[in-house]
């Protein structure tokens, strides 16, 4: 299988990409970091992860990218969707958000996510099925516990919710949309990912989920790794939770 990931070298967009090359597909890692790109790219001497610069809000970059890559593979089998581009301001408190910077993070956001959306299954109509896996989050499930943020500088834009949430809608839009394609679209939705929160966090998170609290990258990858196998043939339209009972 060849897959695409967005945002490949970001904190789970590198997971999955690991993931998959270590099951054995040839995976084309896309995002705009290229250090790390190249970087990632290298640590798979057998080729198996390859590395391309695109800025996924251009539509025309990101059909160039699958061009390319079906040239060199014949065709692109899937599109895991996790770039999460968002502007210098990103996270600012609900009082102090500006109507620009709402519109800019929606349309980088959400709207990169519908043209995501569009080049992609343009790609699977022409050779006549594939896969899109868009990253949610718990956030467009349930409105955040805010207690757990009290004392930290951390907060959970609103933005963030608006997006994940209509992400949902999307995905489902899509599936029903392209019945009978042999194209399907599905979402991950996980928890918080460690990245380096304050403890005082990280115990108030844990006491609501059920064993381990937020997650590795590496604890989401086997959810990635099922839809893009034969077992979830007539998986389509849904959105597979990974977040240790935090929505419980």
């Amino acid at each position: 299988m060849t897959v695409l990931v967005t945002g490949g070298c970001g904190l789970l967009g590198e997971a999955f990409v690991r993931a998959l090359a270590e099951r054995g597909d040839d995976v084309v890692a896309v995002d705009v970091d290229d250090d790390a790109g190249t970087e990632l790219a290298s640590d798979f001497e057998d080729g198996r992860v390859t590395y391309r610069h695109c800025d996924v809000t251009r539509p025309e970059a990101l059909d160039e990218v699958l061009d390319g890559a079906k040239s060199r593979y014949g065709a692109v089998d899937a599109v895991v969707h996790s770039a999460y581009p968002r502007t210098s301001t990103w996270g600012a408190p609900f009082e102090e958000l500006s109507a620009e910077e709402v519109a800019e993070n929606l349309r980088l956001q959400l709207g990169g996510a519908i043209m995501v959306s569009q080049r992609a299954v343009a790609h699977f109509r022409e050779q006549g099925g594939g896969h899109l896996v868009h990253i949610g989050s718990i956030q467009g499930l349930a409105a955040p516990k805010f207690r757990h943020y009290e004392g930290t500088d951390m907060t959970s834009p609103l933005e963030y919710t608006a997006i994940k949430t209509g992400l949902l809608g999307v995905v489902r839009y899509l599936a029903k949309y392209l019945s009978g394609t042999g194209i399907r679209v599905n979402c991950i939705s996980p928890g918080g990912i460690k990245d380096g929160q304050p403890e005082a966090f990280l115990e108030r998170y844990r006491e609501d989920c059920t064993s381990k609290g937020m997650l590795d990258p590496e604890d989401v990858t086997g959810a990635l790794l099922f839809l893009l196998s034969g077992r979830s043939a007539h998986v389509n339209g849904q959105n597979l939770v990974v977040d240790d009972g935090w929505s419980l």
